[in-house]
């Protein structure tokens, strides 16, 4: 038989490592209904898992994007991208639900402003300690058109961002 003398480290360790992970208590997903988001936010899921987080989801509705020239909109247009959006949100929703975790999601309608703005927004309205961001991973030519989001989130936002690669790298 063996006698152990000493101090067990074990707790001291799992006080440690327990600290560590409250620090994220509120995690903020920007959602699309893409691959690459959907893989941003099983990544949030499971550090969520870990700290007990709370998750915010976010999807914005981008009605300019839709408009043709100066035209007007009609107004079942706008109610199916409503929808879509909040069918992306349900979707998300269940899919953290499933895991048992605490879920709120929030619907944004823009008219011009950047996906960027209203999570930077939201990031700082709701006092986020994380936002987790799937991305594309663009290079070159399609993120120069295309502008990046992801980046925009991580440089403007006061809060640490994890980005989460789509699962195939497009090429530049």
């Amino acid at each position: 038989m063996t006698k152990r003398i000493g101090v067990n480290v074990m707790p001291r360790l799992s006080d440690h490592v327990r600290k560590a992970f409250l620090m994220y208590q509120r995690i903020l997903v920007p959602v699309d209904g893409s691959p690459t988001s959907i893989r941003g936010l099983d990544e949030a899921v499971k550090l969520a898992k870990l700290t007990g987080a709370r998750l915010r989801l976010v999807n914005v509705v981008d009605e300019f994007s839709y408009a043709v020239g100066f035209e007007a909109y009609p107004t079942d247009t706008i109610a199916l991208l409503r929808q879509a959006g909040e069918q992306i949100l349900e979707d998300a929703r269940a899919r953290v639900a499933a895991s048992g975790l605490e879920v709120e999601t929030v619907l944004f309608e823009s008219m011009g402003r950047r996906v960027s703005e209203f999570v930077c927004d939201v990031a700082n309205d709701w006092k986020a300690e994380l936002v987790v961001v799937g991305t594309h991973g663009r290079r070159g030519v399609g993120r120069w058109l295309l502008g990046s989001d992801a980046e925009r989130i991580m440089r403007e936002v006061s809060v640490p961002v994890l980005l989460v690669r789509s699962a195939s790298r497009p090429a530049a």
